[in-house]
């Protein structure tokens, strides 16, 4: 009988390389074990208050938070490396909470509209996918109905199947990336609350 890849099974396997505990499929735009969290809040990030009007209180702090966010928002540079300009900034404003919290509000602008560009790529993957598994699929039932016939065309039926090979490839190579890019959103996540963490910190230690 020949093996037909169809949409509900492509569903899951978009997950295949991952661990299908809590896991929901419903949902096409979404292939990953993690939990679907579509916007983060710096409220529960930042444990002190955070004034949305509240801006720099002159060029030179400015310069200085935006340096320090730039730093922070660099997902290459470890965190701990950055422990130094974090206490630097942190004596020189007096640990105050307001100035920490600004360079934490710049970071997490940075870090979540970033983290929301790979969301819909991630979703833009999985549709494409769903796509190129339907793809599959009509080329395969095209092949058996050729294959069916009395007399068999198979000049097409060979063209058919050097693009059936070409498209499974391309899903199959697509597929080894997508541990990757679910686990993405999730390290942008821990990385503003390392971030936070590590400036709150020098709130408590400076203040």
């Amino acid at each position: 009988m020949p093996y037909r890849l169809s949409s509900a099974v492509v569903a899951t396997a978009l997950a295949c390389a991952l661990s299908a505990q809590a896991a929901d499929y419903s949902d096409p735009t979404w292939p990953c074990v993690q939990r679907k969290v579509e916007t983060l809040s710096l409220g529960l990030m930042w444990p002190h208050p955070l004034d949305p009007e509240a801006a720099p209180t002159s060029d030179a702090m400015k310069a200085d938070i935006i340096e320090l966010a730039g730093y922070l928002s660099l997902r290459r540079v470890e965190l701990e490396s950055l422990q130094p300009r974090v206490a630097a900034f942190a004596e020189t404003y007096d640990g105050d909470p307001e100035a920490l919290g600004l360079v934490f509000s710049e970071v997490f602008d940075t870090l979540s509209k970033r983290r929301s560009r790979i969301m819909t790529g991630i979703e833009d993957f999985s549709l494409g996918q769903i796509a190129l598994a339907d793809k599959i699929d009509s080329l395969r039932m095209e092949m058996d109905t050729i294959m069916s016939t009395d007399e068999p065309d198979f000049d097409k039926v060979d063209v058919l199947e050097e693009r059936l090979d070409w498209d499974q490839l391309i899903y199959t190579d697509r597929q080894r990336n997508i541990a990757y890019l679910c686990e993405t959103p999730t390290l942008l996540e821990r990385r503003l609350f390392s971030i936070a963490q590590m400036l709150n910190q020098s709130v408590q230690e400076q203040g």
